[in-house]
């Protein structure tokens, strides 16, 4: 599913160069379930950016679902983007305006896929996250977790390869949450791979695999 072989990424700031990730080997195989973790500045966030093709490392090798995609033109990284990773973030990025369902349909509209299509695709998804009976609401008529449930739905309605989560429950509150990662798990169970990045130590064991990152390397990798 995801192999990472000698991944380095530098910035440089003038003559100065920030080493962000000292060549970094992983396997993420399908259908799992990973926890990546490690304190601010160990390049979490730049190593989910790769993963999400978000961003290109200095130099080793990046195979998603078989394709290796490190040298990859921008055209064909938008598409892998569209239609192989699904994303997740803290904040939602729900458009207020727009309905639950015209928010999974979103993703749907970037791929061309017809209007009578995409709104039966939207509901399925809804009603797969529990939100049948809020398919017409509005992200201010939702609450923080019923929002986060949309962009779920919103992440996995083109069917791709990996979801990765980037702190997905850290603006909701301890019931809110936990139903979140509950429904990550069912999500987990039903054969999807996912990767979860967060800073909250009571996460670390919820995955198959946890993967601790420091300065830039992997300091631990474990099965859980």
């Amino acid at each position: 599913m995801i192999r990472l072989e000698g991944i380095r990424r530098e910035y440089r700031t003038g003559a100065l160069a920030v080493h962000a990730l000292r060549g970094v080997d992983l396997h993420i195989p399908p259908g799992s379930f990973s926890v990546l973790m490690g304190p601010s500045g160990s390049g979490k966030s730049t190593l989910l950016h790769i993963l999400g093709c978000l961003d290109r490392p200095t130099s080793g090798t990046y195979t998603l679902d078989g394709k290796e995609v490190t040298a990859l033109p921008d055209t064909e990284l938008v598409l892998l983007r569209r239609f192989s990773i699904g994303f997740v973030f803290q904040s939602f990025h729900l458009v207020p305006r727009m309905s639950a369902t015209a928010n999974v349909e979103l993703p749907m509209i970037f791929a061309g896929v017809p209007a009578s299509e995409r709104e039966r695709r939207a509901i399925e998804a809804l009603e797969s996250v529990g939100l049948a009976d809020r398919v017409l609401h509005r992200p201010d008529e939702l609450s923080g977790g019923e929002r986060q449930r949309v962009a779920i739905a919103r992440s996995l309605v083109m069917k791709p390869a990996v979801l990765l989560a980037d702190e997905p429950t850290g603006n909701l509150d301890t019931a809110s949450g936990e139903e979140v990662l509950q429904l990550l798990l069912e999500l987990h169970r039903q054969g999807n791979t996912i990767l979860l990045v967060t800073h909250d130590e009571r996460l670390a064991r919820i995955g198959d695999t946890l993967i601790r990152l420091r300065d830039g390397e992997i300091e631990t990798l474990e099965s859980t």
